[in-house]
């Protein structure tokens, strides 16, 4: 099977989003000190006349006398973006939305979401890959799976998560055990759940046993967010088949934590763990449908005035 490749379609619809919408691909940087950051600077050459490397061909170009256009890096060979793989434009595309190249997270976000509607019709994406100070630090490559290759649930989206960094801590591990250890992956999705319940428990100010198990904490949350009640005003009907649909989103997080002890970590095993990757993003699946659905119902009831946080 041939290797997936960014079309020239796809290419250059990027470049024109760059261009068009004039988004200076080296950020709050300039375009040496971007490049630096990727490339060795010093062991590419440069014209071949005046300058002996890359360095001071950028530097006399591009900040001393400023005649290069923005988009000359996307044609100049020595950089490779426009090669046959396309894993150079990748990193490139990654290295443009790091926290130290852009600084405004909410721009981080809007172009990482431009680019990857572009990457998509070529299967590929632009995905947190590790975090740094609660900020994203981007890789891009093939998408894997139906959620992506690794979870990403923009947690900093969600204004009622004022610390969300220990959902950060489990989504890195999911993210670095999908493949190299499953088992861990699997963990890793349970205990995000249930960080996630507890999160939620005690901000509404619901008091939980600590030693309490992912089912009947899960059951709780659905209890505070009126899951079990009437779930479409108005209609019976359509509240018997979201009902229906809930009791399965349980029944989804309880099987989770049955495959975390049966495939994962747990129970102190005797023998290596069976797991796959693709019980791992069985997993990982389950854990972003139910934890995508819960804080979308939790801002809800919230913004409905249905939920308010303890008192302080």
């Amino acid at each position: 099977m041939a290797p997936q490749q960014l079309t020239v379609v796809t290419r250059q619809r990027i470049l024109d989003l760059l261009v068009v919408e004039r988004v200076w691909w080296w950020g709050d940087l300039d375009e040496v000190r971007f490049l630096e950051r990727l490339y060795d600077l010093d062991a590419l050459e440069g014209d071949g006349y005046r300058r002996a490397t890359a360095r001071e061909d950028i530097w006399q170009h591009c900040v001393n006398n400023d005649d290069w256009p923005p988009e000359w890096v996307f044609t100049d060979a020595r950089f490779g973006l426009n090669s046959d793989s396309p894993q150079p434009l990748m990193d490139f595309l990654a290295e443009m939305l790091h926290p130290v190249v852009r600084r405004d997270p909410a721009e981080v976000q809007r172009l990482a979401e431009k680019l990857n509607d572009i990457l998509a019709k070529d299967g590929f994406e632009l995905y947190p890959a590790e975090y740094i100070s609660g900020l994203p630090v981007y890789a891009g490559g093939p998408r894997a799976s139906f959620h992506g290759a690794r979870p990403d649930l923009k947690f900093e989206a969600r204004p009622l998560l004022t610390d969300p960094r220990v959902l950060h801590e489990h989504q890195e591990r999911i993210r670095a055990g999908l493949e190299r250890d499953p088992a861990a992956a699997i963990a890793s999705c349970k205990e995000l759940v249930e960080s996630l319940c507890k999160i939620i428990l005690e901000h509404q100010g619901v008091e939980y046993p600590r030693g309490e198990d992912l089912p009947p904490l899960f059951r709780r949350v659905t209890t505070l967010l009126g899951l079990n009640a009437d779930a479409v005003a108005g209609s019976s009907k359509a509240s018997a088949t979201v009902v229906k649909i809930l009791r399965t989103l349980t029944t989804t997080v309880q099987g989770l934590a049955e495959l975390r002890n049966q495939l994962g970590l747990g129970h102190g095993r005797t023998a290596p763990s069976p797991a796959l990757a693709r019980h791992a993003r069985l997993a990982l699946n389950s854990t972003v449908t139910v934890t995508e659905f819960v804080l979308d119902t939790w801002q809800d009831r919230t913004e409905r005035g249905e939920l308010s946080p303890r008192s302080a």
